[in-house]
């Protein structure tokens, strides 16, 4: 009977290049973008006021352009409101559609958003219908997403916009977000649209009259709205996402491609219910104080303490209200030694999903994630920056030289751990609870940049020390971040020497 043994390849990996044999070698790195040069998209928000359409269009820009690299912009009209009409408070009457005025400078604005859409668009993408074969290819035009943030609530509105696009040679995608739910809608009126630290169109104005002025506001555009799919021609040539009270019902109609397809599934797991996101590195691990990196090593006795102290903090501050009451929550992991002896403190008792029901959630019931596993370092696996500079100089220097970019021989760069968080950036925005993950230090970094809604290239640059929590909130205009140093290190012990 033949041999079963494992036969060994007749070609090794080690072998050096040769420029003898292999003069022009394919380049090896990591994308840079994920985009194609057919994503050349404009998104146009469709709703009535206070249905969470800025925030949609906000969290959707730095989606694009963070996971996708593809160039991304939002154009609010409400801004070019403002500039045009003034800053200064502006009644429900001048939002009325008999208010030929207030009409006229509405109109002007909405034309000056999209004329400065379309020349960033032309800028960023060209559109050159008289392109060679190999301009095509060579012209470094990798598409490009605009958002276009109004209330585009007439069907004649958006027919206008069709027209004015259509040159571009841009897919336009509708997103109508609908809200039926009232509690839904005065919580984001209070929250974004009378808030004088969230907007600008109340300054000065008494809360209470600010938020009676904007529900007359509301009754303004409800008088005119018409929904997407209205009519036979919508229906049958726009291309449209449909989002009823925060993802609770979702309708698409003509979505094809590849990043539409993932600009749906986004939309599908997108909410506004506010949340918190906490997020902590594991406690010191033996590797940390060696100053090596990577590996799956235990925690030190200092490790051990940061665990214990994480336990009782997380049961005050994640698993109870202000008031000491259990909420829901969620805890991961990555599934590495330290992160799953670092969380282990925390405890998992049974509670109420809602105020009166019988106990049937589990708290912090753990789920670990190899996606949330540090970056793979390769062959440096366990090695120091100064074992890796001294026999691997050519790899120090390259790091160096791009960290963001660079990538490990045999191992991950940071844009790989930017493609392998994805999935779970779409489960993140998913969840209603708030949630504790406990990872590393570059997965945290693209995490937190993500949210905070940085340029990926500079999650490089964000520190997330040891024995610290991270909370980030989402809300109307960004991310409120709070830190808290849970457990102080010893005097004169550096917990994690310096990433390089």
């Amino acid at each position: 009977m033949a041999s079963l043994a494992r036969r060994t390849p007749s070609f090794s990996t080690d072998v050096p290049h040769n420029p003898s044999t292999n003069p022009t070698p394919q380049s090896w790195g990591p994308p840079t973008t994920y985009a194609t040069k057919s994503d050349k998209i404009v998104c146009v928000l469709v709703g009535l006021p206070a249905r969470g359409k800025s925030y949609i269009a906000r969290r959707l820009s730095q989606y694009v352009q963070f996971f996708y690299g593809a160039p991304t912009k939002v154009f609010n009209v409400g801004e070019y409101r403002r500039k045009v009409a003034g800053a200064q408070y502006k009644p429900a009457s001048f939002f009325d559609p008999k208010n030929e005025e207030g009409m006229k400078q509405r109109r002007q604005a909405a034309e000056q958003a999209l004329e400065e859409l379309t020349h960033w668009m032309a800028e960023v993408a060209p559109h050159r219908v008289d392109a060679t074969h190999d301009d095509l290819f060579l012209s470094g035009d990798f598409g490009a997403v605009a958002i276009y943030d109004a209330t585009n609530s007439t069907r004649e509105r958006r027919e206008w916009l069709v027209q004015r696009l259509t040159p571009t040679g841009a897919k336009i995608i509708f997103i109508e977000s609908i809200c039926s739910d009232p509690e839904l809608i005065k919580e984001n009126i209070e929250r974004s649209k009378v808030n004088p630290s969230t907007t600008k169109d109340y300054t000065g104005v008494d809360t209470a009259e600010a938020t009676t002025d904007f529900e007359e506001r509301i009754r303004m555009y409800e008088a005119v709205y018409e929904t997407l799919g209205s009519s036979d021609v919508e229906k049958r040539s726009y291309n449209y996402i449909k989002l009823v009270d925060g993802g609770r019902e979702v309708s698409l109609n003509n979505i094809r491609g590849f990043l539409p397809s993932r600009i749906a599934q986004f939309l599908v797991n997108l909410h506004t219910q506010r949340r918190s996101f906490f997020f902590s590195r594991h406690g010191q691990s033996e590797y940390n104080r060696l100053g090596k990196i990577g590996g799956d090593s235990d925690l030190t006795e200092h490790g051990e303490a940061y665990a214990s102290a994480l336990g009782e903090w997380t049961v005050k501050n994640v698993m109870h209200d202000e008031e000491g009451q259990p909420v829901p929550a969620r805890l991961w992991t990555s599934s590495l030694l330290r992160t799953r002896r670092t969380a282990r403190h925390i405890p998992h008792p049974s509670v109420p999903y809602s105020p009166g029901e019988e106990p049937s959630w589990v708290q912090m019931r753990p789920k670990a994630f190899r996606n949330l596993d540090e970056i793979y370092a390769g062959l440096c696996d366990g090695m120091t920056y100064e074992q890796i500079a001294e026999t691997m100089p050519e790899e120090a220097k390259a790091r160096k030289a791009n960290k963001f970019l660079y990538r490990y021989p045999r191992g991950e760069s940071y844009t790989d751990l930017i493609a392998r968080l994805e999935p779970l950036a779409h489960e993140l925005e998913r969840l209603r609870e708030p949630i504790f993950v406990v990872a590393h230090q570059a997965i945290l970094r693209v995490l937190y940049a993500y949210f905070m809604g940085f340029p990926r290239e500079d999650c490089i640059k964000v520190s997330i020390p040891l024995n610290t929590v991270i909370e980030l909130t989402p809300c109307a205009t960004g991310c409120i971040e709070k830190r808290t140093v849970v457990l102080e290190p010893p005097k004169g012990e550096v917990l994690d020497p310096a990433s390089h």
